[in-house]
C-alpha cells in the first residue's frame, strides 16, 4: 500500500503530492496548479475526490484523484466569502465549510461526478468561524469560533437535504473565559469532544450528548457539549507569545496532539478512553509556526509543516506512549497551509 501527502502552498499556489516513504522520508511526486491560495483539504468518503478552498479567489475547488496520485481538475464553485475549513458529510453527499471573516457555514450539494454543486443553506453564526465537521452518526455539526464569540455552535444535519438547522435546546456552547476553541477532534467512540484553544493555548474535553441513532430523526432532542477538563498546551513557566492550531487524535484513539504556534511545538495528551480525561505527556520541538500537521493513517508518522520555515519535518510515533522522535526535514514552499494523507 501507498500513503501519499498532498500539501497546500498559499503563496506558491501550488498543491505539492509526496510519496510517504517507510523510513519516514517525502519523495516529491508532482505539482498541481492551483491558483489563488489552495488552503484547507479534504477528502471525500469514498477516495475518489479531493476538496480545496481557494481563499484568495472565494471558491471551492474539486479535483479527481487519478491512478499516479495526481489531481484533475473537476471543476470550481464560485463563493460570497472565503472558506477557511471544508468537510464532506459522512454520506458523500454534501461538502460543508467555515468561513473565518463571514462569520457563518455552508453546505453544497455534491454532485455524481465529484464537483461541487449548488449551495442549500448558509446559516450565520459569528465571526471567526474557524472549523466544521459533523459526527459519525450524521446528524450533527459542530462549528467553533474563537474570541471574541467564544463558543462552539451546535447544529442539526439533515443528509437527506444539506440543511442545518440551530440545535435545541443549545444552539451555541459557550466556552470557559478567554479560551477561543479553534477545531475539535471526536473521540473514536463518538462519547468525548476535545479542542484546541486557540488563545488561551490549551485543549478542553467535553462529554458529546447525543440521542440515541435509532431515534426517529424528526423527533430527535438535540445534542449537548459538557467541559469537564482544560489542560494547558504549554510548559510551566514559558511567558511568550503563543496560539494552538489544530488538534489531531492519533488512530489508537490513545494520544492527542495540539501545535503550538509561539512556542513551536506539537503537545502530547495521554488519552484515557474510558473517562476522556487526559493527561499531558510533553512537547516536541518543531518548525516555527506550526499551523498545520497531521498523522499517517498507520499511526507510525507525524507530519509538521512549518508556516514560517516553509520546511515540512516528520517524526516517528512511539506506539507505546505516543512521543514523537525527529526522522527528516524537507522545503517544501511558500506557506504550507495543510497536510492530508491518501492511502492507495
Amino acid at each position: 500500500m501507498t500513503t501519499l501527502v498532498y500539501i497546500t502552498l498559499a503563496a506558491d499556489d501550488l498543491i505539492r503530492t509526496y510519496d510517504l516513504l517507510d523510513d519516514g522520508r517525502l519523495r516529491h511526486r508532482q505539482n498541481t496548479a492551483a491558483a489563488a491560495g489552495p488552503s484547507a483539504l479534504a477528502s471525500a468518503p469514498d477516495g475518489r475526490t479531493l476538496y480545496c478552498s481557494l481563499r484568495a479567489s472565494n471558491e471551492l475547488a474539486a479535483y479527481r484523484f487519478e491512478p499516479d496520485g495526481g489531481l484533475r481538475l473537476l471543476g470550481k464553485r464560485s463563493l460570497d466569502a472565503d472558506a477557511c475549513y471544508v468537510a464532506p458529510d459522512r454520506s458523500g453527499r454534501f461538502l460543508l465549510s467555515a468561513y473565518y471573516g463571514a462569520g457563518k457555514a455552508k453546505v453544497h450539494r455534491i454532485e455524481p461526478d465529484g464537483s461541487v454543486g449548488l449551495e442549500t443553506c448558509s446559516p450565520s453564526t459569528a465571526a471567526r468561524a474557524h472549523c466544521i465537521e459533523t459526527d459519525d452518526s450524521n446528524r450533527f455539526a459542530l462549528v467553533p469560533h474563537p474570541l471574541d464569540a467564544n463558543s462552539i455552535f451546535l447544529f442539526e444535519f439533515n443528509e437527506r437535504n444539506g440543511q442545518l438547522t440551530p440545535n435545541q435546546p443549545a444552539h451555541q456552547v459557550v466556552a470557559a473565559e478567554g479560551l477561543g476553541p479553534r477545531h475539535f477532534v471526536f473521540s473514536l467512540d463518538q462519547q468525548f469532544v476535545y479542542t484546541s484553544n486557540e488563545d488561551a493555548s490549551s485543549v478542553t474535553a467535553y462529554h458529546f450528548d447525543k440521542p440515541s441513532e435509532s431515534q426517529d430523526q424528526s423527533a430527535q432532542s438535540g445534542c449537548g457539549l459538557r467541559p469537564f477538563q482544560t489542560l494547558s498546551s504549554l510548559p510551566e513557566g514559558f511567558s511568550g507569545a503563543n496560539t494552538c492550531a489544530q488538534i489531531h487524535l492519533h488512530p489508537t484513539g490513545r494520544t492527542l496532539y495540539v501545535s503550538n504556534r509561539g512556542h513551536e511545538s506539537i503537545a502530547i495528551y495521554a488519552v484515557d478512553p474510558e473517562s476522556g480525561l487526559l493527561e499531558l505527556r510533553g512537547w516536541q520541538s518543531t518548525e516555527a509556526v506550526p499551523r498545520v500537521f497531521n498523522i499517517d493513517p498507520t499511526g507510525r508518522f507525524l507530519l509538521a509543516a512549518g508556516q514560517g520555515t516553509g520546511v515540512v519535518s516528520t517524526y516517528s510515533i512511539d506506539a507505546g506512549n505516543g512521543l514523537l522522535s525527529p526522522l527528516r526535514s524537507v522545503e517544501v514552499g511558500n506557506r504550507p497551509m495543510w497536510v492530508l494523507f491518501r492511502q492507495t
